[in-house]
C-alpha cells in the first residue's frame, strides 16, 4: 500500500486538471515514471483508469515489457491494452521523434475507441527541465521555453492529454515503485547519449547549482506568461486586424514585437494552404523581417506584403 499522503498528493494535482467523472487512459511504459503513475491513478481512481503500453517494435525486449505490465494490470483490477506499431520501414534517423509520433496517434485511437477522456502520462520536473533546457539550446522563444503544460491536447488527435506529475522528481517516483515494491522495465535507449535528451539529462545530473524543480517551476512561469501574451494578441486581433473573403490585414502601429509575431503566425494558421501551418525557426523570422522592411514574401502558401497595413492572402499556384 501506498502512503495515504502521497496518493492524497496526487489526487489534488490530478484533480486540478481533471473532473473525478473522467474515464481515464494512462500511458504505461513499464518505467519507474509509468509504473509509479499506474500506482498512483489506480489508488486515486480506482475503476476509473485503463492502461495501455505502446510496443514500438524497436527493441527485442518490448514485448516482455508490455506483458509485465499487463500482469501488473491484471492484479491490481486495471484494463489494459498493448498497441502495437506496424512500421512500413523502421527508422533509422530521429528513432525518437518518430517513435513518439506513433505512440500518440496509437494511443489517441486506443483512447477514441474506448471511449476515454483523457490520456495521462508521466511526464515529471526532471523531465521538464530538460525539455526546457534542449529548448533554450535551440534559441526558442517564450511559448517553446514553458515547456511541457499540465493539459493539452494528443498530438495528431482531439483527446485531452494530461500530465499531473509535473512537480514530482524523478527520485520521488521511484520511491513509489519500491515502496510498491514495483521493478521498472530498464531501457537501454535512456541511457544513449545520441540521444539529446540523455546528453541533456546526464550534463543535469552532474550540474550541482542546476536545481531541475527551480527549472520546471521557471517553466510554469513561462507558461503564465505565454497564455498573458496570447491575451494580448487576441484583444490586438480584435483591434487592429479585418478578415475579409480576399485575405487579411493587419496595422501593426506600436505593437510590441512579440505581439507581431502571434499575429502573423495566427493569420498564417488561418490562411496556410501549404506544410506546417505552426510557424516557427529561420523562415518564421524572415518573413517577419521582410514585413517590417515593408518587403513582401510567401510562406506556407500565403503572400504576406509588409508596408504601413500588412497584408495576409493565397499566393498564386505554384507552377509545376
Amino acid at each position: 500500500m501506498l502512503p495515504a499522503a502521497l496518493v492524497e498528493r496526487f489526487a489534488k494535482d490530478l484533480d486540478a486538471i481533471a473532473a473525478p467523472s473522467f474515464r481515464l487512459g494512462l500511458a504505461i511504459s513499464g518505467g519507474p515514471d509509468s509504473l509509479a503513475l499506474l500506482a498512483l491513478a489506480a489508488a486515486a481512481r480506482p475503476n476509473t483508469v485503463e492502461a495501455a503500453t505502446v510496443d514500438h517494435g524497436l527493441r527485442s525486449e518490448a514485448a516482455a515489457e508490455a506483458a509485465m505490465v499487463a500482469a501488473l494490470c491484471d492484479q491490481i483490477s486495471v484494463p489494459h491494452a498493448t498497441l502495437n506499431v506496424r512500421w512500413r520501414d523502421p527508422p533509422a534517423t530521429a528513432i525518437q521523434e518518430r517513435a513518439r509520433r506513433e505512440r500518440y496517434r496509437l494511443l489517441g485511437y486506443w483512447a477514441e475507441e474506448q471511449g476515454l477522456d483523457a490520456i495521462v502520462t508521466g511526464h515529471h520536473a526532471d523531465d521538464q527541465a530538460e525539455t526546457l533546457l534542449m529548448r533554450l539550446a535551440r534559441g526558442a522563444g517564450v511559448r517553446g521555453l514553458a515547456g511541457m503544460r499540465p493539459h493539452s491536447v494528443v498530438p495528431g488527435a482531439q483527446v485531452r492529454l494530461l500530465r499531473p506529475l509535473l512537480t514530482w522528481r524523478r527520485s520521488e517516483l521511484e520511491q513509489v515503485c519500491a515502496t510498491r515494491q514495483l521493478t521498472p522495465a530498464d531501457d537501454p535507449s535512456n541511457n544513449d547519449e545520441r540521444f539529446e535528451r540523455v546528453r541533456i539529462r546526464k550534463a543535469l545530473a552532474e550540474t550541482d547549482w542546476l536545481n531541475p524543480s527551480a527549472v520546471a517551476r521557471s517553466a510554469s512561469h513561462l507558461a503564465d506568461a505565454d497564455l498573458g501574451l496570447d491575451w494580448a494578441m487576441r484583444r490586438e486581433w480584435s483591434q487592429s486586424v479585418r478578415e475579409s473573403r480576399g485575405g487579411i490585414t493587419y496595422r501593426p502601429g506600436d505593437a510590441p514585437a512579440e505581439i507581431r509575431r502571434r499575429i502573423v503566425a495566427r493569420a498564417l494558421r488561418r490562411l496556410a494552404t501549404e506544410g506546417d501551418a505552426e510557424s516557427r525557426g529561420a523562415e518564421f523570422d524572415h518573413l517577419l523581417e521582410a514585413l517590417a522592411e515593408g518587403r513582401a514574401a510567401t510562406l506556407r502558401g500565403v503572400r504576406c506584403q509588409g508596408g504601413r497595413e500588412w497584408h495576409f492572402s493565397a499566393a498564386a499556384p505554384r507552377r509545376t
